[in-house]
């Protein structure tokens, strides 16, 4: 059967389905005294979670508790959700905004399957894979300079001595994408070999087109290709940052349970689903609660042919998975904030002043909107050294004291508590005592 008939008889399927059983959306802010409690009922489908989450993290909301149910046909989510400063969201745009994207008037995006959903003509994307080294984004940017590209947007992650990026840029004169395939063909090859380097051996990746992609999704996808969840014994965590995850077997009820123990952050429960949805797994029971600076994820799951995890191979790898998907955002080193009017080869001037001051950059976001750039860089010395003040001073008296700010030093990564309760959504329900007996839950101090 031909591919894009078959899919898009079941888009089809998927719409027709919507029209019989619209998504419904409560939004209640009075029933709970610290945040606003977001409820979506809908027909159930693979992907559905992750497209919920993604709609309310894309708008900066911090998630605070969820619940999920989407045992059978029907899909049953509910999100305690706040404002980046931790108040209940009150605004009426802001409302308004997840009732049409979440109700029965979204789209909802009608299939999950495709990361590349849409062409653009505004720019032109750039995907970028190799490995990790000190400079590698200036010397990116550079040669973008080089070619007349303008970087209007871009992401970059390191982890694990890999390294990922998706830049938009546009044609520096015309500032529209770039639609000239030997221009294009020459980009990509030039990029490539700063991306190789004088290392032979070493994998990199590039990708040139006109797709719209969601940019964060996009990364987690490349850095799990590119392996980045297999550990050398580089870029590794303080053992006191590591996050806790354990995977077990429910053999009573054919669910695999994956619980998880870690620093809660921005984001943290669009990186769990993200992975857990990309491994083709599903998500059928959820609980989600953050205690303080901590959270705790409690995912009971099975594989899209409806089996359970079913070797120790696969288990090892789920964890690691997991873990990798946690660890890409955790910012080491420290935040530095540039907000000033955007000019063609702006990145590629900040961060060659980076280079010169042996300050490699660990992740990035670059943003250009109404001719304001505003540039976050996580920075650290490239020899491992903590970041020396006069250096920032330095930098910030080369690029102005107002446009270059400091945003605070890395977290101090302090022992959490010792040992946490084993904390299951349906643990009257579905308690066994085949089940009891397991552990989920242990220290991660």
């Amino acid at each position: 059967m031909n591919m894009s008939f078959s899919r898009d008889m079941d888009d089809e399927y998927e719409k027709f389905i919507r029209r019989m059983n619209p998504p419904r959306v409560v939004i209640d802010n009075e029933s709970c005294k610290n945040a606003t409690v977001i409820r979506v009922d809908s027909a159930n489908r693979h992907g559905i979670l992750l497209e919920v989450v993604q709609i309310l993290t894309d708008i900066n909301l911090i998630i605070t508790k969820a619940y999920i149910s989407s045992d059978g046909n029907w899909f049953m989510d509910v999100f305690n959700v706040t404002d980046q400063d931790g108040n209940k969201i009150l605004d009426e745009g802001i409302l308004d905004y997840i009732r049409k994207s979440l109700g029965p008037e979204s789209c909802f995006m009608p299939s999950i399957r495709s990361v590349g959903m849409k062409q653009s003509m505004d720019h032109t994307a750039i995907e970028l894979t190799g490995s990790d080294r000190p400079g590698l984004l200036s010397e990116v940017s550079a040669v973008l300079r080089h070619l007349k590209c303008n970087v209007v947007n871009a992401e970059v992650w390191t982890h694990n001595t890999r390294a990922a990026a998706v830049m938009q840029v546009t044609d520096e004169e015309t500032e529209t994408a770039i639609s000239d395939p030997e221009r294009l063909s020459r980009i990509k090859s030039l990029l490539y070999s700063v991306l190789k380097g004088s290392n032979k051996s070493s994998l990199a990746k590039t990708v040139v087109s006109h797709s719209v992609t969601h940019t964060e999704r996009r990364l987690h996808q490349m850095m799990f290709a590119d392996r980045d969840y297999e550990r050398t014994g580089g870029d590794v965590l303080d053992d006191r940052q590591r996050p806790n995850v354990d995977v077990v077997n429910w053999h009573d009820k054919d669910y695999s349970v994956v619980t998880i123990g870690c620093k809660d952050r921005p984001k943290l429960l669009f990186d769990t689903v993200c992975t857990l949805t990309d491994m083709d797994y599903v998500v059928f029971h959820a609980n989600i609660d953050t205690l303080g600076p901590d959270s705790y994820q409690e995912y009971y799951i099975r594989h899209l042919d409806g089996s359970p995890v079913k070797s120790d191979a696969e288990r090892q790898r789920v964890t690691q998975c997991l873990e990798a998907a946690i660890e890409r955002r955790v910012s080491e080193g420290l935040k530095l904030e540039l907000c000033t009017t955007d000019r063609v080869g702006l990145l590629s001037d900040v961060t060659r002043i980076f280079r010169e001051n042996s300050l490699t950059v660990t992740r990035a976001e670059v943003t250009t909107k109404a001719g304001k750039a505003v540039n976050t860089f996580y920075v650290r010395d490239a020899s491992g050294y903590p970041v020396d003040v006069k250096t920032i001073d330095s930098i910030r008296q080369v690029l102005g004291q107002t446009i270059l700010k400091v945003k605070g030093n890395p977290d101090d990564s302090k022992p959490v508590s010792q040992e946490s309760p084993t904390r299951f959504l349906f643990g009257g329900l579905f308690k066994s005592k085949s089940f009891v007996n397991f552990s989920l839950v242990r220290s991660y101090s």
